[in-house]
């Protein structure tokens, strides 16, 4: 039988603060995974769950919740509707099923990605703003077939419920990494050219060098997508090795930066595409 909770205890109120509390998140390693696709997609990749929470009493659980909970190994705990629903993302009723998940390590320090004669992609996001934009470009890098995401800077958290959300569970296969600045990200490169995988660092910007569709994108790329409201640093800038620019028309001023980093990597997919035909 498990666990079960009707009034807020302890474990309610730290489970509770991991919802918008970056320190007691990063106190505890822990962060909270709402939904049903980002649940489902930990499980798959096998992402240490700590616990499973679920809402106890009427309506009853979805046939997914119910799978969930009895295939699992993961520890699960029953929590009365209210509870659970202050575990929610504050939109509809309380949510039927919420993990508590463990982080991961994300040490860019000793990193290798691919063997020679491959040419793996790494999108570094310099200081993002907005935990939903910075899941936004960890689902695109896994949609285009990237092995990392790299946060440089202060910025927004990974493991931000709004983060995670956005991801729709690319987090749990796209390993994420955070790095002070440019330094980290130039050794992982050198590292990198060293055991035989030459690999460019290319940023985005509005003054890019040449147009994104007119650089050659077949290597190995570290693609530097700049902060939402400044651009890339003067120190980003700097460690590129070429600046690359999307061409657009109508009035808009920019893309925003999922949306530049999507189109970066579409193109970069594209091109390998087309050159494998």
């Amino acid at each position: 039988m498990t666990r079960q909770i009707h009034r807020r205890n302890a474990a309610v109120q730290v489970w509770t603060a991991y919802l918008d509390n970056r320190t007691k998140r990063h106190r505890d390693s822990r962060f909270l995974v709402h939904g049903v696709r980002p649940i489902t997609q930990a499980l798959a990749h096998d992402w240490p769950l700590e616990t499973l929470l679920y809402r106890l009493g009427d309506p009853g659980l979805s046939a997914w919740a119910r799978e969930i909970l009895e295939t699992s190994a993961v520890p699960a705990v029953g929590l009365a509707p209210e509870l659970m629903a202050d575990l929610g993302e504050k939109t509809g009723g309380p949510p039927e099923l919420v993990a508590v998940a463990e982080y991961a390590r994300d040490d860019l320090a000793g990193c290798e990605l691919g063997e020679p004669g491959e040419a793996p992609v790494v999108v570094v996001f310099d200081r993002p703003n907005s935990p939903g934009n910075l899941g936004t470009v960890i689902r695109s890098a896994d949609a285009f077939g990237a092995s990392a995401v790299v946060v440089a800077g202060h910025g927004a958290d990974q493991y931000d419920p709004r983060c995670v959300r956005a991801s729709t569970g690319s987090l749990f296969s796209v390993p994420v990494f955070r790095v002070p600045g440019p330094a980290e990200v130039l050794e992982f490169r050198d590292r990198q050219v060293a055991r035989g995988v030459p690999t460019r660092i290319v940023g985005t910007d509005e003054n890019g060098e040449r147009a994104v569709f007119d650089e050659d994108l077949i290597d190995a790329t570290i693609l530097v997508v700049g902060n939402e409201t400044s651009g890339m640093s003067a120190a980003w800038l700097a460690a590129c090795d070429r600046t690359v620019t999307i061409p657009m028309g109508g009035s808009a001023s920019s893309l925003g930066a999922p949306s530049a980093a999507a189109v970066a990597l579409y193109e970069i997919s594209r091109q390998r595409r087309t050159f494998a035909r």
